[in-house]
This record gives C-alpha cells, sequence and structure tokens, in this order.
C-alpha cells in the first residue's frame, strides 16, 4: 500500500531543479576550460591586467569579485584559495578578505539551500549512519558546524552539503559558516597581500616582512589544525 505521506512523485522532482542547475552549470563550467582561470599560473600572467581593471572600475571591481565568487563556492567547483590571495592581492588584506568571507557564505548558503530544497530529510531515510549524524548536528547544530569550518577536515563543498541533508536550520547554518571561514580566509588575503611585496620588492630580504612572514606561518597552522584536532578526538574516545 502506498505511503500517503509521501511526496507526489512531480513535486520531488521539482526540488531537485535547483541543486540540479547547480550541478549542470559546474559541469559546463569546466568542460568549457573555466577551472583553468583559477590557477595560480594563470593570476600570476595576468595580474597587471586585474589590478587596472580595480583601478579602473573601483567599487564595480569589489561587487564583481564578491559575484564571481559567490557563483564560484555554488558551482562548488575548486579555485577558492586562489581567489581568496587574489583578493588580497587587489584590494588588501581586510577588504579582500571581508569581500571573500562574503562571497564565500553567500555560495555556501546557495547550495544548501538548493541541497534542502531537494534532500532535506535524506538522513532519515539514508540508514542509522545519516541518522546519527543528523543526531549529531541537531545536538549543538552551532558547535559542530563552527569547528568544521573553522578545522578543514573535509572539502568546503562537502560541509556546505551535509547540514542541508542534517536538517540544520539556515540562520544557524548561516552564523557558523560566516563565523567560521574568517579566520582561514584572513590567512590567504594576507599571504596575497604579501605576495604584492614580492612582485613589487624581488629579493629574498622580503621573504622576513611581517606582511609575508606571518601569513606563511599561519598557512602552517592551519595545516597542522586537522592533525591536532584528529589526535585530540581519539584521546578523548579512549
Amino acid at each position: 500500500m502506498p505511503d500517503d505521506t509521501s511526496p507526489p512523485a512531480g513535486s520531488s522532482a521539482r526540488r531537485l531543479v535547483p541543486l540540479g542547475f547547480l550541478l549542470a552549470a559546474a559541469i559546463v563550467f569546466i568542460v568549457v576550460g573555466g577551472h583553468h582561470y583559477l590557477t595560480f599560473a594563470w593570476l600570476d600572467r595576468h595580474r597587471d591586467w586585474l589590478c587596472a581593471l580595480v583601478a579602473r572600475w573601483g567599487f564595480v571591481a569589489v561587487l564583481l569579485y564578491i559575484a564571481v565568487y559567490a557563483v564560484l563556492v555554488a558551482l562548488s567547483v575548486p579555485g577558492g584559495v586562489a581567489l581568496t590571495v587574489v583578493g588580497g592581492f587587489l584590494f588588501g588584506t581586510w577588504l579582500g578578505g571581508f569581500c571573500a568571507v562574503i562571497g564565500a557564505t553567500l555560495g555556501a548558503v546557495a547550495v544548501f539551500l538548493a541541497a534542502r530544497a531537494g534532500l532535506g530529510g535524506l538522513a532519515r531515510r539514508a540508514g542509522p549512519f545519516f541518522t546519527k549524524l543528523e543526531a549529531g548536528f541537531r545536538a549543538d547544530a552551532f558547535n559542530y558546524l563552527l569547528v568544521l569550518r573553522l578545522v578543514p577536515l573535509f572539502p568546503f563543498w562537502l560541509v556546505n552539503l551535509v547540514p542541508a541533508l542534517a536538517g540544520v536550520s539556515l540562520p544557524t547554518y548561516l552564523l557558523a559558516t560566516l563565523i567560521g571561514i574568517i579566520p582561514a580566509t584572513l590567512v590567504y588575503a594576507s599571504l596575497g597581500n604579501g605576495l604584492g611585496r614580492l612582485v613589487d620588492q624581488p629579493g629574498l630580504g622580503v621573504l622576513f616582512h611581517l606582511s609575508v612572514l606571518l601569513p606563511l606561518v599561519a598557512l602552517a597552522v592551519l595545516a597542522i589544525l586537522p592533525v591536532w584536532y584528529k589526535r585530540r578526538r581519539r584521546k578523548e574516545t579512549i
């Protein structure tokens, strides 16, 4: 006997449209070679053109950068680190970091809403593992998600999807994402700002300038965080 509480097949298909659109757009982006524009080599070759564009367009360039960042995060294509670095290079640590945080948060929310619309409640129907995952998020969703954002244990796109499947509320997801991505974003933006000194003042001595040295140290700390967190969790479970 069919379950009367199940949504009609047509309704379920329509709910998958936003997520399907993002997936199709991501495939098209990769097929046409868009990912080649998100490499440090391409950015290095076109840095003068990018700087001239920012100088000519001013605030419009800032809005364009945020929009591009948001779209690429929504499509879940790689290149966020390179975009954050170039944001720091073009706009400075604070403005570049702020723009990257806003763009990344908007893109992450788009993925979250699309996944929640099409796959919401999947955890309850996908077996005991996802049921436990959902229970973990519901117990302390904000802190759980905040840790996943602060400590890069999993890919950014995966952390965008899982909370939607686990039933996390939009305000909780938005706030934890916004706060959690700030430290790493500022580190990469600061690195981009420091790379500007490498371009303007070539020579090994510039590597010891604080604007270059501190981001490199911070990157080392970010790389160690996942290892430290896993060891701490392992000790707590013993």
